[in-house]
């Protein structure tokens, strides 16, 4: 590994009030859960964050809530979605005036180029800022990708280029990390599936949205430790309640926030359009996983 990030980090939903504003108050207990469970750092302003709906002046409260909050005591990765070389370069400098140890760039908006273009892209960024610079690879959410030579190219051109955010299953970040000889940090997503055989495959964590993640602290540390079976034994507990959440991006923001929100003794949800809406029988399965799962922090 190429940094000393490692572990569980899980991304920060954006939640709202009434009134369509970020809520102040949930960010915080989120991100004071987040640390007291356990986490290895967090992460901020990817696709659980809702970024795509969020105005620049937000992403920057949000960013500024997160590194206020969070206060120094956990590594803060902030993902970065501007659409062109200077505006991602321009956030990077904001994350890191803030605190953040790494960022997180996503593609630029224009699909259907030549995957040498978003190389260079991304190149471009991580050789004129100073933290160290990841990727988010999500083709199957994002809509673009580069692949693992692509990846390796990256990396070999631009020596800023350190980290790796997939999107992929065990068998498609091994091949990665074997494309790139172990010289990426990489953290995988999915919001845990296969976390077991991510970790074997060679990743060094995994980025997950929040409403589990002390349990996949526990896994993490588990083969860590080389206790394979306690964490593949912890991972069968949650793999129903991934499986559930995980049948799309809409899916998992609409089920996996009123699951955080149920743990960390939230009110009710409030969406910001456009929006998948609960229906009953998916708030009762939340519920018996709510049930299963316990609080993460004290009634406040």
């Amino acid at each position: 590994m190429t940094t000393r990030f490692r572990g569980i980090y899980p991304i920060l939903y954006a939640f709202f009030d009434a009134a369509d504003r970020l809520d102040r108050a949930a960010m915080r207990r989120q991100v004071e859960a987040c640390v007291r469970g356990g986490a290895h750092g967090i992460a901020v302003l990817g696709l659980a964050t809702e970024v795509g709906k969020l105005s620049l002046a937000e992403r920057r409260q949000l960013l500024d809530w997160a590194a206020e909050d969070n206060a120094g005591r956990v590594p803060l990765a902030v993902t970065v979605a501007e659409p062109s070389v200077g505006a991602q370069v321009d956030f990077v400098r904001a994350a890191q005036a803030a605190g953040a140890g790494w960022v997180i760039l996503q593609p630029p908006p224009a699909r259907g180029l030549p995957e040498i273009e978003y190389v260079r892209f991304f190149g471009a960024v991580a050789d004129r800022v100073e933290l160290p610079v990841a990727i988010q690879n999500a083709p199957e959410y994002i809509g673009v990708g580069l692949s693992p030579d692509g990846i390796a190219t990256l990396r070999r051109n631009h020596a800023n280029f350190r980290l790796l955010k997939g999107e992929a299953s065990a068998l498609g970040i091994r091949q990665v990390i074997a494309a790139t000889e172990g010289q990426l940090t990489v953290f995988n997503g999915r919001g845990g599936l296969e976390l077991t055989d991510i970790l074997r495959a060679g990743c060094a964590g995994l980025i997950p949205a929040p409403e589990c993640f002390d349990l996949q602290v526990r896994i993490y540390e588990a083969m860590r430790a080389g206790d394979e079976a306690t964490a593949d034994a912890l991972y069968r507990e949650i793999l129903p309640l991934i499986t559930f959440l995980m049948q799309s991006i809409e899916s998992f923001l609409c089920y996996g926030k009123r699951l955080l929100a149920r743990r960390l003794g939230l009110g009710p949800v409030h969406s910001r359009a456009p929006a998948l809406q609960p229906s009953e029988f998916g708030l009762a399965c939340l519920e018996r996983h709510a049930a299963r799962l316990g609080p993460l922090l004290p009634a406040s």
